[in-house]
């Protein structure tokens, strides 16, 4: 009868040597995944304040007060407020990075009201 020879490579803690080789990856995949949605989040209050300067532009208030009022504090600076002849108002914010040193460009939002009053 035969008889087994017990393997010389053992396989204990093969799991757990996998999970350390792949921990790097899985950082740089949520840290993608996050700036991302700080990405989407900024974009996305750009044109909440657009459409808040456009108001306050079309019944003659500060644009710029008003689209700083409606952003989080951390979007603040950099804020652009641009107001243009036909009503229209242009906001623009850099995009926050996930890691402070890191330099995405800018989001920018347009909104139109029709001026008010008169």
């Amino acid at each position: 009868m035969l008889h087994p020879r017990p393997s010389t490579f053992r396989e204990d803690g093969q799991a757990a040597a996998e999970l350390v080789a792949l921990l790097p990856l899985v950082a740089i995949v949520l840290a993608v995944a996050w700036q991302a949605l700080l990405a989407a989040h900024a974009a996305w209050a750009a044109g909440v304040a657009a459409r808040a300067a456009a108001r306050a532009h079309a019944v003659g208030a500060n644009a710029s007060a008003a689209a700083r009022a409606h952003l989080p504090r951390s979007l603040e600076h950099g804020l652009r407020v641009s107001t243009r002849p036909d009503g229209g108002v242009v906001v623009s914010l850099r995009i926050p990075g996930a890691v402070r040193a890191l330099r995405l460009g800018r989001t920018t939002a347009t909104a139109r009201f029709d001026p008010q009053g008169g």
